[in-house]
């Protein structure tokens, strides 16, 4: 009777670890997020759970702990959208996974990512190959898929093209310049903060990378077109330095709006159009999920196919575990970061 009652307590806390994780946890906007055992909920039919290895660490997770982001979150809420992991277990209605592949996903609906597991729709999960590293899959989709986006959809770069970059060493600009440079072989031309983030930006093909001063940035961009302007202009910052960059453009250029890392909205008079004759474009891909989902789904599948022959490299300046994740915030926070943060939710 012992040997029954000790087998069926094993498996009765077998039964309850795998029916809880850990995941940090939003219980109040503003506040820093704790560590907690959370209930794992059921899967729909066309859900996917996956056991996450990696999350990238975005500032939309920032700022949606801050109360500062479009969504508002129902509490307590877990934030991290952008995994990489093993499929756990499928829907009734999921075709195209299977428990034990590993795969990214993008979870903006449900976001979740913070923790050892979470829920996803099928729509949302890509195959890895086993040539890239859930660090590196956790890196890629989000950044590399609107860049391509922009660049190649959107301002449709050719080789030999110019372009302007702004908030160059970010996790956005870096994959702008990555893909500018070493898919499309233009003439990147970066714009960040400090001289260690241009430093970073050359390696990773800039043809120049440069401090943000409005006469430096005039007089090399005249410099390297041959006073021509830029053609293209990919903007993720907003702010003064897009105003500025605007100042760059060539005639019939285009200026592709993607972020606003300074939290300032780059707003533009109908007028500055005019003179130049530029075009000025905004991409999304949360938009492209909702109004265009094959092409959502065929950006995310290009850069990863890109990666997995290895022309592009997404760029992770530093990891944290799982239980340092406000670490991982105020690292974000004091613009410490390059490329992205990622978070370590292995066991």
């Amino acid at each position: 009777m012992a040997l029954r009652r000790s087998f069926a307590s094993i498996v009765q806390t077998s039964i309850r670890q795998a029916s809880t994780f850990k995941a940090a946890v939003l219980k109040e906007v503003g506040q820093p997020l704790k560590i907690e055992s959370v209930k794992a909920a059921k899967l729909n039919k066309d859900q996917v759970r996956v056991k996450v290895s990696k999350c990238g660490v975005n500032s939309a997770d920032l700022l949606v702990c801050q109360g500062e982001y479009h969504v508002k979150p129902k509490l307590p809420f877990v934030p991290g959208f952008e995994v990489a992991g093993e499929v756990l277990e499928v829907g009734s209605e999921v075709k195209t996974l299977q428990k034990g592949d590993r795969v990214i996903g993008l979870n903006k609906d449900l976001f979740s990512g913070f923790a050892q597991q979470c829920i996803l729709n099928q729509n949302d999960v890509w195959n890895l190959p086993g040539e890239i590293s859930f660090k590196e899959g956790a890196a890629l989709p989000d950044s590399y898929a609107t860049a391509l986006l922009g660049l190649a959809r959107r301002a449709q770069l050719q080789e030999g093209d110019s372009v302007l970059v702004t908030a160059a060493a970010g996790g956005l600009g870096l994959a702008a310049v990555d893909l500018a440079a070493n898919v499309y072989r233009a003439k990147v031309i970066g714009v960040c903060g400090t001289e260690d983030k241009a430093s970073l930006v050359r390696e990773k093909g800039a043809w120049a990378a440069l401090t943000y001063k409005p006469e430096h940035l005039r007089a090399k961009v005249k410099e390297i077109t041959e006073g021509k302007g830029v053609r293209v202009i990919f903007d993720a910052v907003g702010g003064h330095v897009f105003e500025e960059s605007l100042k760059c453009v060539a005639h019939e250029g285009m200026v592709v709006v993607a972020g606003f890392a300074s939290k300032q909205i780059p707003q533009v008079e109908t007028s500055s159009l005019l003179p130049k004759a530029f075009s000025l474009v905004g991409v999304s891909l949360s938009n492209y999920r909702i109004s265009d989902p094959e092409v959502y789904r065929q950006s995310v599948e290009d850069v990863v196919d890109m990666c997995e022959q290895g022309l592009i490299s997404p760029h992770v300046s530093a990891e944290f575990d799982l239980e340092k994740v406000n670490e991982a915030f105020e690292f974000l926070r004091e613009r410490r970061s390059t490329g992205k943060v990622i978070l370590d939710c292995d066991d």
